[in-house]
C-alpha cells in the first residue's frame, strides 16, 4: 500500500514538472526559460501587441537569400538564426510563412539569435504552432533596412 502511494506520488510530481516546462513560465514570458538576450527577453503579451503592429509587406523590395542560416527544431520548438554577414544589423523582423513575426532588436554578425516558436506571433495575436501538423515551416524570411531576404532553414 505505501510503495502504491509512493509511485502514485511520483508519478503526480513528474507530470506537474513536464506541465511547468511545457508550458509558459509565471511571469507570462514565452518560454520556462530566459532568452540569451536579454532584448529579447519579453512577455507573451508584449510580442503579441509588437507584431499586431506589424505586417508583412509583399511589395517590400527583395534583397535574394541573406548572409544568414536558420535552424529550427519541432521537439524543441525552437528556431535558431545566425547573422552570416561582415556588418551587425538592428530592427531586424524574423518572419515565418508570412504571417508569423518576431523584432530582434540587434543581430551581431555571427551571433546565434534563439527564437521559441511561442516568440513568433500573427497579427491577431496567435503564437506559431507546429503541434499536430498545424504550421509547417514553409518558409523563413528577414526584414532589415526595408529589404526583405529570405533565409536558408533546415530542420536539426
Amino acid at each position: 500500500m505505501l510503495m502504491r502511494r509512493m509511485i502514485i506520488g511520483a508519478a503526480a510530481v513528474s507530470v506537474m514538472g513536464m506541465a511547468v516546462m511545457v508550458g509558459c513560465s509565471s511571469d507570462g514570458s514565452p518560454s520556462p526559460f530566459a532568452n540569451p538576450d536579454p532584448l529579447l527577453r519579453k512577455s507573451s503579451a508584449e510580442l503579441a501587441a509588437d507584431a499586431a503592429k506589424r505586417s508583412y509587406e509583399s511589395d517590400s523590395p527583395r534583397g535574394g537569400v541573406a548572409p544568414a542560416r536558420a535552424q529550427y527544431e519541432l521537439m524543441s520548438r525552437r528556431l535558431d538564426i545566425v547573422n552570416l554577414s561582415d556588418t551587425d544589423w538592428s530592427d531586424v523582423e524574423v518572419w515565418i510563412n508570412k504571417d508569423f513575426v518576431v523584432d530582434v532588436p540587434k543581430m551581431a554578425k555571427n551571433d546565434d539569435k534563439k527564437l521559441d516558436f511561442e516568440m513568433f506571433y500573427d497579427r491577431d495575436g496567435h503564437h506559431f504552432r507546429t503541434e499536430d501538423g498545424a504550421n509547417p515551416i514553409k518558409n523563413v524570411e528577414i526584414c532589415h533596412d526595408g529589404t526583405m531576404y529570405s533565409v536558408p532553414a533546415t530542420m536539426e
